[in-house]
């Protein structure tokens, strides 16, 4: 059976072109006005397979996933320089930090510079510190300490924003920051990600732990990161008692992953 959410619907599929999402955060939908899949950050690149009554179908770049957005939410393509790499940032009306905030933009948002003023990066958005953004392809070599950055950010199904964020939308902000693909949803994500260990096996930084449905980050060897929906947040839980609750409602752990080392160690 085709994936919907890796492979185009060739019935959909129109003349394509090349954009990128303009809008701080937009839902992925199945259909138009339908459920949220996932969710697109600014500057996410993307190929429009089609456009139809202020809807787009389409596929976008760094994980193949395919849905509808709103076409408002689309902007022509452009040469993404920095990403903000902080939990979350302002971008401002002047290069001052008590002039008018005009758009707040999560993890991993892309941008171009367009220069440099008193220590703000000024971009189409406005102007934001550039101590919140690292140049594009500056990766990191940890997924924990990534994933850390989102402690505290509230659960929300299909999430990939410090404004609201699932499971697996955690594990590939993660994934994507340490130079790793990684496709949007847990179930893809054990099927496609790492090496499969032992499951009586030792847990160790940075592996990955799979139930029906979920996915948590080994943070220590009785110690993981998720975001879940028993503390509606991204919260620490030590493995054994996560495994132990678990158990009870969504059934027992299916599979632990090993990640190469990242190419950024």
């Amino acid at each position: 059976m085709t994936d919907f959410r890796l492979k185009p619907d060739p019935s959909k599929v129109q003349q394509s072109q090349s954009g990128q999402i303009a809008a701080p955060v937009t839902d992925i939908l199945r259909s138009p006005n339908g459920h949220r899949d996932r969710q697109a950050l600014y500057g996410d690149a993307l190929t429009i397979l089609e456009d139809s009554g202020g809807w787009s179908y389409v596929q976008l770049s760094k994980d193949q996933y395919c849905g509808y957005v709103a076409t408002t939410t689309i902007a022509p393509l452009t040469h993404a320089t920095h990403f903000v790499s902080v939990p979350a940032t302002h971008a401002y009306l002047e290069p001052d930090l008590k002039s008018p905030d005009q758009v707040s933009l999560s993890f991993n948002s892309k941008l171009t510079a367009l220069g440099q003023h008193n220590g703000f990066t000024e971009t189409a958005l406005g102007f934001i510190p550039s101590q919140h953004l690292k140049p594009v392809g500056q990766f990191s070599s940890d997924l924990g300490e990534i994933a850390q950055l989102f402690l505290g950010t509230p659960y929300l199904w299909g999430g990939n924003s410090r404004w609201g964020i699932d499971c697996s939308g955690l594990v590939q902000a993660a994934c994507l920051a340490c130079d790793i693909l990684c496709p949007g949803d847990s179930d893809q994500q054990m099927a496609l990600l790492g090496d499969a260990v032992a499951l009586k096996s030792d847990f160790r930084r940075n592996d990955l732990i799979f139930w029906k449905g979920h996915v948590a980050i080994v943070m220590e060897s009785n110690l993981l990161i998720h975001a879940n929906a028993q503390k509606m947040a991204v919260s620490f839980e030590p493995i054994t008692d996560a495994i132990e609750r678990i158990a009870k409602t969504d059934g027992p752990v299916l599979s632990h992953k090993r990640l190469p080392p990242s190419k950024a160690s």
